[in-house]
């Protein structure tokens, strides 16, 4: 039976996997298997399109969506999905987001999923505001989507930390493109929208990461970023039966994160 036909629990993951050839080689397809999970959403899988196999795409049980960076090696978004979506488009509509492979949209009957990996601003003044113009495009495509009547799940690799609990020094980085005030003011206003931190819905507590500076060795000692994140939009929110972040998951810097719908 179907996502368009089955009422019951529906697993979703997402998981920022920074290189999908690297993480292959370090037992993705096994996660992805034992996850048993309906939706994958990847993202900075630094692929070509003609780089991909069939080995890389089609795993047991599963058809993929991926959309490239006209940059080769960068950046890039999958989906591996149980059931075929209804409808399946890349990117916002705008060219230069476009061209670096972002965005999934992928329609089903219950839902409309997003799958992004948002720019990250660390780089430079233009990168972030590439960064917070990304972030206004892909609010003004949700907030139409939600005047049209639909529930919007969105997953990803934010590349902000809504809170000083989503990350371990907040402190210290509130100078630093992922904590500042003008980025995580936007994540307010996209809570304000319609949308509820699935994750925080369940749990308050501190220490909770998905994402570990390698080189510093910071995933051992859990100084970590909360930046992957499942939101959905209200009309979601009785339909939530868990949120969760796998963070024993190896592979890469970033962890998996998890979301079930009783659909």
């Amino acid at each position: 039976m179907s996502l368009r036909q089955k009422k019951g629990i529906i697993k979703l993951a997402s998981w920022n996997v920074n290189g999908i050839r690297s993480v292959a080689r370090k037992g993705f397809y096994d996660w992805l298997a034992d996850s048993r999970a309906d939706i994958v959403g990847i993202q900075e899988t630094k692929i070509a399109a003609f780089q991909l196999n069939q080995e890389l795409m089609a795993p047991p049980g599963y058809t993929s969506f991926w959309s490239h960076a006209d940059k080769r090696g960068y950046s890039g978004v999958a989906l591996f999905v149980r059931d075929e979506p209804i409808k399946v488009e890349y990117g916002l509509g705008v060219k230069k987001f476009d061209q670096e492979g972002r965005t999934i949209v992928a329609e089903y009957p219950a839902f409309t999923l997003f799958n992004i990996y948002y720019p990250n601003g660390k780089a430079s003044e233009e990168r972030l505001d590439y960064k917070m113009a990304f972030y206004d495009a892909f609010l003004k495509k949700a907030r139409s989507l939600l005047k049209e009547g639909k529930n919007l799940v969105v997953c990803g690799d934010f590349n902000t930390a809504h809170k000083e609990i989503d990350l371990a020094r907040p402190k210290e980085n509130v100078a630093t493109s992922g904590f500042l005030p003008e980025e995580r003011a936007w994540m307010d206003k996209f809570v304000k929208a319609g949308f509820v931190d699935t994750f925080r819905h369940f749990n308050q507590e501190p220490d909770n990461y998905s994402w570990w500076h390698m080189r510093t060795f910071a995933r051992e000692r859990n100084v970590g970023w909360r930046i992957d994140y499942f939101f959905v939009s209200e009309g979601l929110v009785p339909a939530m039966v868990e949120a969760g972040i796998e963070s024993k998951v190896m592979g890469s810097d970033h962890c998996p994160v998890t979301l079930s719908l009783k659909l």
